[in-house]
């Protein structure tokens, strides 16, 4: 065994003592050197596959591998990375001969083949189910396997019952609808201690005595009684999300009785699971003496179809000494829940998180309908959402005084978050607030509620402070707010609205609107929508009259005129090739008085512009206070006079009179979807009067046009002398955007977006994530703690004002369609220079960038800049994730300077800026330019030091591990090994001494402006980074 070594040791000395040059010696073996039993040593610390492959290299190293697998006991196929695969290339005698090496093999691990045949094919050699169990059978010493293989494990199971699987079985094909071919037979005692299933057919759930945590995920109990025999005592956690089981509620006794003998059960998660209704109740009266769910500490009921306020009650009070976490469904998010649990007097001295109105993600994201999920085995339950008050709402805290993370969707009966604090409820732990979907939350008031929370630290808002729809100022509608059909059932609030003309008018436009409302289908009540939109009763709230929102309305002077599109996604860019020019009679209507009153008195609704002279008021008795009866009579009326082609006449009690010789009518859009041809209901003139288009049927030429459409293609063109024509001439300018097809009322109305301020004033608050929010301007007024904010898909979102946020360093702004980006940038810039700053912008219009640039380099902000334009669609995240990095660098090397070395500091005032008027405006402005991974990024900026950083060649801390170069990304300061501030000052001397020669100074912070163009043409491109 030595022999080898030595003649090689002779052989290469005797090659450098002789005449041969010195490059032509071999390097020294030092493998070979070591003995067996430190190669072995080694061994244990390398992957299988690594290990395998030395033996090809020396007989030495063969015979060591050789050792270390006749002693090895345990063994990972995938290099402890469970997620992957095993190395491909084994067949049945591969497996069999590398198995039989290891005799004393005790444990396998990473046995996740990528496919395995059922069965052997004679001839064929294939990697197979017979074949693995062959191969572990050649392991006398066998305990256990980790598979995720379903017909392998069940073949361990039926032909080696003795061992064990080892650590999650988790299945790698789960899908749904569920695949017929996932099939899993579980045996009684099966040595296992984690089982997750997804997707999978089982017939039924047995007795696993040593079971402790069981996942089921989409899994299909295909036997009419699947949980008869369930018995699982070591059971920790037990999770049963929308599952194919029993319609007979009383088919789950066994299930919950069998989860009670389990005394050490910590989770207990029910989704979807129709048990009986009080059944946990009478359980946990029967077992909490023994132990039964006392130590649970995360409940969770979702859809679960018959639960009752007394099951969910009755866990939480058992589990009240250990409780963390509570999920509760909405049809459980009610007062009285908590109004109980308040008088049963409980500690809750563990728990933290509150989810209400709790819905699962797979509901929430799936798009099939209720009967498809119903069709593939789901439960049949429809989902309304919680009912719980602002009262509800108090008592929450009083019973969880130690709440941390409360998290609230779709609960649309909360109105004033400030009144949920009193002297017993003080919310003084919470440190995490998620509202989603609460439409009826009153802005100022969620503003005061955040003030007054002492420990509070993020703030997630997700549709929330919807704008009211265009159009419904005018016609005294209050659609379009988000409030759902069952809150319009249930809500007792202004029952004595006066205002009662418009009823049924909007109901289906509201459920359009609503668009991800569970609970469609009936017919709103206008009780439920008022009680946002009209004033609220003197003793219902302390705010007035608030508007849509809760926020006193405040109209600004000059109001900017842009698209009215109602959602975020369609902005219709179709309609600006043909915009609707068509005009409009000089008929006026009075508003309702109910209308105008509120109009007068601050209701939060910006009147219409006026559009030429006032009309003149007509001696017309009842106005524009039409009914729904009125309307449909309107509309059958002008449908037969275009088919008849002659004239309606109405009396002056009627919504139409005689103008110039004209008799009109008005005609309401029956369905606004449906009847986009027909004529629409007129723009909006003066205050208090309506314009309405004429829908008198003309013959010109034999053919019949309405005067409110636009003559088709083959259509004769209108006659400028008509009647109508001479009626009122009307200079046409060119036409401003208006109302489009997600409006309530499609109204072609120029009305300002309502402006909704979110003022932020917490001690604590670290930062703040909005996402489809109505709101339009964000105020950061005493924020000495934040530190990000983040908007995604805020439609209406324009403004940003910081009054003391002194170390708020990050900003993204991603989709925001409205947003002033000049003024949000000026607001950041203008912040005192005490932190490094980056702003993300993917913008939806179209950037000047030259002027955009400009505007930042010649203004007074006392920072460098670096403005990065990248053009990857769909969006690289690559070089904002790695302008983080070294941005902070950039500005360390900067301060080290200034404090250490008496480098002059650059100043940026007035004076500078004026001293400086043209380019480079006293900057030293370069620019630099790539590509990553295919797609253009341009920066231009006066960073200091990173050009000389760039070319640097790299030093002796490189690190070639990291996969980013200058050729996938701007800069790579790992790649260079320039790991610090210290090693960089290291490598730029010169330019330091350049620049210290010249007197140039150089400000202590650093600002990075990101703008990503993938979203300017303004649709927006789907990304799962936002």
């Amino acid at each position: 065994m030595t022999g080898p070594r030595r003649k090689s040791t002779k052989t290469q000395g005797g090659g450098g003592g002789g005449a041969e040059p010195s490059w032509q010696e071999e390097p020294k073996d030092y493998m070979n050197e070591l003995s067996h039993e430190v190669l072995c040593h080694v061994f244990r610390y390398l992957p299988m596959q690594d290990i395998m492959c030395m033996e090809c290299l020396s007989r030495k190293l063969r015979e060591a591998v050789t050792l270390y697998l006749r002693v090895v006991k345990v063994v990972d196929l995938c290099a402890s990375r469970w997620w992957e695969y095993m190395p491909s290339g084994f067949t049945d005698s591969s497996f069999l001969m590398l198995l039989k090496k290891m005799p004393d093999l005790e444990q396998l691990y990473g046995l996740h083949p990528r496919y395995l045949e059922r069965r052997r094919v004679r001839g064929y050699e294939a990697f197979s189910i017979p074949g693995v169990l062959e191969a572990l059978q050649a392991c006398p010493n066998l305990l256990g396997v980790e598979t995720s293989h379903l017909e392998l494990v069940e073949a361990i199971w039926n032909y080696m019952p003795h061992v064990h699987i080892l650590g999650k079985f988790r299945n790698r094909n789960g899908a749904f609808p569920i695949p017929p071919e996932n099939k899993l037979t579980i045996p009684v005692a099966a040595k296992i201690q984690t089982l997750h299933l997804v997707g999978v057919n089982v017939p039924e759930i047995p007795c696993i005595s040593m079971l402790k945590h069981l996942y089921l995920k989409w899994v299909r109990l295909t036997k009419p009684q699947p949980f008869k025999d369930f018995l699982c005592v070591s059971l920790r956690t037990f999770v049963m999300r929308n599952c194919a089981g029993p319609t007979n509620s009383l088919k789950y006794v066994p299930l919950v009785t069998g989860l009670a003998s389990a005394r050490n059960l910590e989770q207990l998660e029910l989704v979807r699971v129709p048990f009986l209704g009080g059944l946990i109740q009478h359980v946990v009266e029967d077992s909490w003496r023994s132990g039964g769910f006392r130590n649970l500490h995360t409940i969770v009921f979702g859809a679960c179809k018959n639960a009752l306020e007394v099951d969910l009650g009755y866990l939480i009070i058992t589990a009240a000494r250990r409780l963390h976490e509570v999920r509760i469904q909405p049809s459980l998010t009610k007062d009285g829940v908590f109004s109980a649990l308040k008088m049963a007097q409980l500690e809750f001295p563990q728990f933290e998180t509150l989810h209400l109105g709790y819905v699962d993600e797979f509901l929430l994201q799936c798009k099939m309908s209720h009967s498809g999920l119903v069709k593939y085995g789901l439960a049949d339950v429809i989902e309304n959402p919680g009912i719980i008050t602002d009262i509800g709402m108090k008592a929450v805290n009083e019973v969880f005084s130690s709440i941390k993370h409360l998290l609230v969707y779709n609960c649309p009966h909360l109105h004033n978050p400030h009144s949920w604090i009193t002297d017993h409820s003080r919310w003084s732990r919470l440190v995490d607030l998620t509202l989603v979907r609460c439409h009826a939350i009153r802005l100022e008031s969620f503003s005061q509620f955040v003030e007054m929370l002492p420990s509070l630290e993020f703030i997630s808002l997700d549709q929330m402070f919807r704008e009211p729809p265009k159009g419904c100022a005018r016609v005294g509608l209050s659609a379009g707010t988000g409030i759902g059909v069952s809150s319009a059932l249930v809500s007792n609030q202004n029952s004595n609205n006066e205002n009662d003309n418009n009823n049924n008018a909007n109901a289906d436009g509201e459920e359009a609107l609503v668009g991800g409302n569970e609970h469609g289908g009936h017919v709103a009540h206008e009780v439920a929508v008022t009680s946002i939109w009209a004033p609220s009763h003197p003793d219902s709230s302390s705010f007035g009259s608030p508007g849509p929102s809760g926020v006193q309305s405040s109209v600004r002077q000059r109001p900017v005129m842009v698209s009215d599109s109602e959602s975020e996604d369609e902005d219709d860019t179709a309609k600006e090739g043909g915009p609707a020019t068509s005009s409009y009679s000089d008929v006026g209507e009075k508003l309702p008085e109910a209308e105008d009153a509120a109009r007068h008195s601050g209701k939060g609704k910006i009147p219409l512009r006026r559009r030429g002279p006032p009309p003149q008021e007509r001696s017309c008795e009842k106005g524009c206070q039409v009914t729904s009866e009125q309307i449909k009579a309107d509309m059958k009326a002008a449908s037969d006079t275009a088919e008849r082609g002659g004239r309606v006449t109405r009396d002056a009690a009627g919504s139409g009179c005689a103008v110039g010789g004209c008799v009109c009518s008005i005609r309401w859009r029956e369905d606004s979807a449906n009847r986009e041809g027909r004529a629409e209901p007129g723009a909006g003139g003066g205050e208090g009067a309506v314009r309405t288009r004429c829908t008198c049927s003309r013959t010109q030429g034999g053919a019949s046009s309405a005067r409110g459409e636009e003559p088709g293609p083959g259509a004769p063109p209108r006659n400028p002398n008509s009647e109508l024509a001479k009626a009122k001439p009307r200079v046409v300018g060119k036409r401003k955007r208006t109302a489009d097809k997600s409006t309530s009322t499609s109204d072609p109305v120029t009305e300002d977006d309502h402006v909704q301020v979110l003022t932020l004033k917490s001690k604590n608050l670290v930062g703040i994530t909005l996402t489809n929010c109505g709101i339009t301007d964000l105020v950061l007024k005493e924020c000495p703690k934040m530190m990000f904010v983040h908007a995604t898909r805020c439609r209406v979102l324009k403004h940003l004002k910081v009054e003391n946020a002194p170390i708020v360093n990050r900003f993204d702004y991603a989709q925001c369609r409205k947003l002033n980006m000049e003024q949000v940038l000026d607001q950041i810039l203008r912040m005192p220079p005490e932190r490094n700053r980056i702003i993300y912008m993917r913008p939806m219009q179209q950037v000047d960038s030259l002027a955009l640039e400009r505007k930042l380099f010649c203004g007074p902000y006392p920072y460098h800049i670096c403005i990065i334009h990248e053009f990857s669609n769909p969006p690289n995240v690559r070089n904002k994730v790695r302008v983080r990095s070294w941005m902070d660098t950039i500005a360390n090397i900067s301060q080290e300077l200034i404090k250490y070395e008496f480098f002059p500091e650059a100043t940026r005032t007035e004076e500078d800026v004026k001293k400086y008027p043209s380019y480079p405006w006293g900057r030293d402005i370069y620019t630099l330019e790539g590509l990553v991974d295919g797609a253009p990024y341009s920066m231009i900026t006066d960073f200091p030091w990173l050009r000389s950083l760039r070319t640097a060649e790299p030093n002796s801390y490189a690190r070639y591990d990291f996969e980013d170069d200058e050729s996938t990304t701007i800069y790579a300061p790992r790649r260079k090994g320039q790991l610090s501030a210290d090693i960089c000052m290291e490598t730029i001397g010169e330019e330091i001494s350049e620049r210290r020669q010249t007197r140039r100074g150089v400000f202590q912070r650093v600002v990075a402006v990101f703008i990503h163009y993938c979203d300017v043409r303004g649709e927006p491109v789907e990304d799962d980074y936002i």
